[in-house]
């Protein structure tokens, strides 16, 4: 069994949103899904999250269930849904899989891992916190390493620099705004491709989307 969160804020004024990258790779990979035709969100209030169930029937290799989740907490509280999905289910942390925005890696970039610090990644954070590890898997999602306004870098090859706190408000007014339209291009590809390394990673191992789909 698999847990494949896709990390976004709930409601109408966030929806399309460089911070609820996560959310749309997660409800495209759904669509592509041919086992979930039939298959549509339910809202579960207990467990904080939007819920899709799918059973996978693989081209190759055995089926398997995937809880496809949505927190409808915001970012900064992520993991509290996850930890209250990944209890009930019984998932155990390395089968979880996070897949969020990444201001790290420039826009349409992909970048496939296991553990490791949170990056500044607010939500991230919050699973790591609520999980007690930071032992599970992420689809990092490029949406552009740049600060939006100076061009100077906040964070280098995951390492934390000292940024003011203008700075900062900067980088949380970009995450949160929408996709220009010289990134939609990317964005686009970026979607199928992020919906396409979840299905290999299911079909073929984690390791073969990684060789595949990280960009070098």
């Amino acid at each position: 069994m698999k847990l494949i969160v896709g990390l976004g804020n709930p409601g109408e004024k966030y929806e399309n949103t460089r911070h609820n990258f996560g959310y749309t790779v997660v409800e495209k990979l759904l669509k592509d899904l041919s086992s979930a035709s039939d298959t549509v969100w339910s809202s579960q209030i207990k467990l904080k999250s939007d819920i899709a169930i799918v059973d996978l029937q693989p081209k190759s290799g055995r089926g398997e269930k995937l809880i496809l989740v949505k927190p409808t907490t915001f970012m900064n509280n992520s993991g509290h849904a996850v930890s209250l999905v990944a209890s009930f289910y019984k998932v155990a942390p390395e089968d979880v899989w996070v897949v969020y925005d990444e201001l790290d890696l420039p826009v349409g970039s992909m970048k496939i891992r296991f553990g490791g610090a949170a990056a500044g990644h607010h939500g991230v954070e919050s699973i790591i916190e609520s999980l007690k590890t930071d032992s599970f898997w992420r689809f990092r999602l490029g949406i552009g390493v740049s600060h939006p306004h100076t061009g100077q870098e906040m964070r280098v090859d995951g390492k934390s620099h000292s940024v003011s706190k203008q700075t900062m408000r900067d980088a949380e007014g970009f995450v949160l705004g929408t996709f220009g339209s010289s990134e939609k291009g990317k964005i686009r590809e970026l979607i199928k491709h992020g919906s396409q390394a979840i299905q290999m990673a299911l079909e073929k191992g984690i390791e073969a989307a990684m060789n595949r789909f990280n960009t070098k």
